[in-house]
């Protein structure tokens, strides 16, 4: 019989949340991971500044060998980097980025944490990095981290001393330091004192970073260091930690950072910093038993007593004894640990009985007030005594009473029908709801900060029961569906807004007075969408026509416009914006954005549908231009923007007589490094370059070149960068053709750039090249790599380090100047 009502939630249950189940594993070592786990108390949190800093072997190592509670602590989301998949850059690399942290975790057994620091990209110093963070808001978050998490043993991945490495490394063990000695202060950060309670770790360490070593040549000398063997083997896994560390270390895709795993003894070092003195073991007098917790003595004994009395065969005969355990564990005081635990005997309950909990809906995404129709299924894959007791919907609070028993291997499913919220929220990254400074992300919400990614759009509380006790599951709602290719595939719901307008690019640009198409892409978010799109336009810009009508039947259905935009007649910097208002008066000015990578969740975004628009006074470009796709970035697209004509070439197109057709070759950022073929058809492009032609190969890391010989002649990468993207520049060689034509360069087109002038500059090369650029960050000397041009037979090969990925996307108008010259070298004379 199904009873239902409505109810409210009156109090804030530490329930379960069972993120994609369908992947959760429910093995007999599995199992004993988790029995092991239920009986130690004892937690670690790891500090440091990106995505990939962390030490996944150690993190593999206490999350899985020491059962410790282990969290990763991540500064930034890693928006300032490379992206070695695909195009996206800043806001959306940061997504991409959480996710493969995510999936690093999901392997190696750790939990994930952020602060709002904003990656700005690299920083040489603390002082610098400071200058761009809000210090005060990125410590609070390293406290709020520490308090909700609770460990006992804090290790940073860097060290203090600045300059030894980037500066967001520093800073952030800077910060956890002063965590460390903060956290247990009530007085410091009250206002987190409403959700919990002050903490002071016992311990804070310094994880040794041993490829500093290894890159330098230099030995390193373990005398005086605590020392840990992160190399053993996990019967119950069938892997050592190192191989699981190497898995975990692979998700981090869009880094390159693909991993071997790796067997045998292997060692990390640590150096203590604050805290209890330590000889031995860096938890050396930490008690991690239930003997830490008053009165647990009789939930001592039945977890025990289950791990004793685990049978592979037979795991959910296990159940009584997770039970007394738990109607023990309920009897205790609340604390800490008594929630944590409790939560841990949850799950190990579904894992013991194989019970199968999933709540799917129809469609992969809906509207705020759409009625929606999502589908529970239960069932209880074992011999154990088990019930459905009830199910309640977070989005209306019904509650559906059941009492129904759950036979063994039997499939319950129970569908629900019901209003979403006017105001349920767009599934849009929380913390890129608000504008976001260079240096933080904006988000009020004390209780999000931290948290990786949003928590579920809709879920539900599942009530499970047995021999009188009741346990509460929240399950979130998911969409399922299965793919000829890969199968069953599962995404996040997605909440979006009724219609959506996209627009081609983040910058239009226009190189003379002639209109140029402006595509606006509107998408329906649900059925019958009518009203009409309009561009806002800044002073001086018009557009043509005024607006187009937009009637789109169905949900997903898109209509597609081309604008003509006219820019002004004189140079102009501005931004323009789209528009949808529907027939009932209300407007919408959100795109789409979708990243799909097989190896994370597909993420959804919907950011302002803005353009900004840049008119440059150079005149009509024509030309034809190969380009050679390296680590991915949008420089072909933002050459044709201007006119040129780019193709993009592969390996069986690099040929003399396909070549000779080409204004310019460039490469793009870091082909070096990733495009096999280049090993040999190097040779090709330098011979092309001797018969006239002007090659331009942008930066590349010195690690993993395919081939040493990127140049006709000697040259030789450095980590040189510039990172300060207000520093001068100097024209080093004023009269040089790539400053003066076809286009007259000034100090000014270095004005508004964005993140940093250039990285990865040549250190030393032959006479034949002619350095052009000077510039340096603040208190260092002159760094003249960032622009290299040789004459090479009848042709001319570029080799520059600035950062055109970065600029052209983002609509700098100087970085357009430049590249046309250099593009131009050979071709054109006369200035303008």
């Amino acid at each position: 019989m199904i009873i239902r009502i409505s109810s409210t939630f009156l109090t804030l249950f530490f329930t379960t949340i069972l993120f994609g189940q369908g992947q959760a594993d429910y093995s007999s070592g599995a199992i004993i991971q988790r029995l092991e786990k239920l009986n130690t108390l004892g937690s670690v949190l790891y500090m440091a500044a990106h995505p990939d800093d962390e030490n996944t072997q150690l993190i593999a190592y206490f999350a899985n060998g020491a059962h410790f509670r282990t969290g990763y602590v991540a500064a930034t989301r890693g928006d300032g980097g490379q992206n070695l998949i695909g195009p996206e850059i800043r806001e959306s690399l940061g997504v991409i980025r959480t996710q493969e942290l995510l999936a690093a975790r999901s392997v190696d057994g750790g939990e994930q944490f952020f602060s709002r620091a904003n990656d700005f990209g690299y920083s040489k110093d603390p002082d610098e990095t400071f200058r761009v963070w809000d210090r005060d808001k990125v410590l609070a978050d390293f406290v709020w981290a520490i308090r909700q998490f609770r460990p006992d043993v804090i290790i940073t991945r860097f060290s203090r001393e600045p300059g030894v490495t980037h500066g967001h490394h520093t800073a952030s063990a800077i910060l956890a330091m002063e965590a460390f000695e903060k956290s247990g202060d009530s007085t410091v950060y009250p206002e987190q004192l409403q959700y919990v309670s002050p903490w002071a770790p016992a311990k804070i360490f310094y994880n040794i970073g041993l490829w500093a070593y290894r890159r330098s040549g230099r030995v390193f000398n373990d005398e005086g260091y605590l020392k840990l063997d992160v190399g053993q083997y996990n019967p119950h896994l069938g892997k050592s930690y190192t191989e699981i560390s190497a898995l975990s270390r692979s998700m981090h895709k869009s880094q390159g950072f693909g991993s071997s795993g790796s067997r045998g003894a292997d060692f990390e070092y640590f150096e203590q910093w604050g805290g209890a003195e330590t000889d031995q073991a860096l938890f050396e007098g930490i008690n991690t038993s239930w003997s830490r917790v008053a009165d647990s003595e009789e939930v001592a004994y039945y977890l025990a007593e289950a791990r004793r009395n685990f049978d592979p065969a037979q795991p959910a005969n296990i159940l009584g004894e997770l039970l007394h355990a738990r109607k023990a564990l309920l009897k205790m005081p609340d604390q800490f640990w008594k929630e944590v635990k409790l939560a841990e005997l949850r799950e190990t309950i579904l894992a013991i009985t194989g019970t199968y909990l999933e709540l799917t809906s129809e469609k992969p995404f809906y509207v705020p007030g759409d009625s929606i129709r999502i589908t529970l299924e239960v069932i209880n894959r074992s011999h154990a005594d088990l019930t459905l007791s009830s199910v309640t919907l977070d989005q209306n609070d019904e509650r559906f009473i059941y009492n129904l028993a759950l036979e063994n291997n039997q499939k319950n499913q129970f569908s629900y029908q019901f209003p979403l919220s006017k105001s349920t929220p767009y599934t849009h990254p929380y913390w890129l709801n608000t504008d976001a400074t260079e240096g933080m992300y904006s988000v009020s919400d004390q209780r999000l900060i931290g948290l990786p990614q949003n928590p579920p759009a809709l879920k539900a509380r599942v009530s499970l029961s047995s021999e009188g006790q009741f346990l509460d599951y929240e399950v979130p709602v998911i969409f399922k569906t299965t793919d000829p290719v890969k199968g069953e595939v599962r995404s996040p719901l997605e909440i979006r807004p009724p219609v959506m307008v996209n627009l081609d690019s983040r910058a239009l640009i226009f190189a003379g007075n002639k209109s140029k198409k402006m595509p606006v892409k509107v998408i329906a978010g649900r059925d019958d969408i009518s009203g009409r799109v309009t561009l806002n336009l800044p002073e001086g810009w018009k557009s043509s026509p005024d607006f187009y009508e937009v009637a789109i039947q169905e949900a997903g259905g898109e209509q597609s416009f081309d604008f003509s935009l006219t820019p002004p007649e004189g140079p102009s910097n501005a931004q323009i914006s789209a528009v949808v208002e529907l027939s009932d008066g209300k407007k919408y000015d959100l795109g789409k954005e979708v990243i799909a990578y097989d190896h994370i969740p597909v993420q959804t975004l919907y950011p302002k549908a803005q353009v900004k628009v840049v008119k440059l006074d150079v005149g009509e470009l024509t030309g034809r231009i190969a380009y050679i796709m390296g680590a991915g970035d949008e420089l072909p697209f933002s050459l044709e923007q201007i006119g040129y004509q780019v193709d993009i070439l592969d390996k069986d197109d690099v040929s003399a007589g396909n070549l000779a057709r080409y204004d310019a070759v460039i490469l793009g950022i870091r082909a070096f490094n990733t495009v096999q073929w280049l090993s040999f058809k190097n040779q090709e492009l330098f011979d092309y370059v001797k018969k006239g032609g002007n090659m331009i190969v942008q930066y590349n890391t010195s690690h993993q070149l395919v081939t040493e010989e990127i140049a006709p002649f000697p040259l030789k990468l450095s980590r040189d960068r510039v990172t300060v993207e207000e520093a001068p520049v100097k024209f080093l060689k004023p009269k040089h053709p790539v400053l003066n034509t076809p286009i007259k360069l000034s100090p000014s087109d270095f004005d508004g750039w964005v993140q940093e002038r250039g990285l990865y500059f040549p250190g030393e090369w032959s006479k034949e090249f002619v350095p052009l650029l000077g510039m340096n960050d603040p208190g260092e000397e002159e760094k003249q790599g960032s622009l290299l041009v040789a004459p090479y037979g009848k042709g001319y090969y570029c080799y520059t380090g600035i950062s055109f990925f970065r600029e052209l996307p983002a609509g700098v108008p100087g970085a357009y100047r430049l590249l046309i010259n250099m593009v131009s070298l050979g071709k054109a004379d006369k200035p303008k």
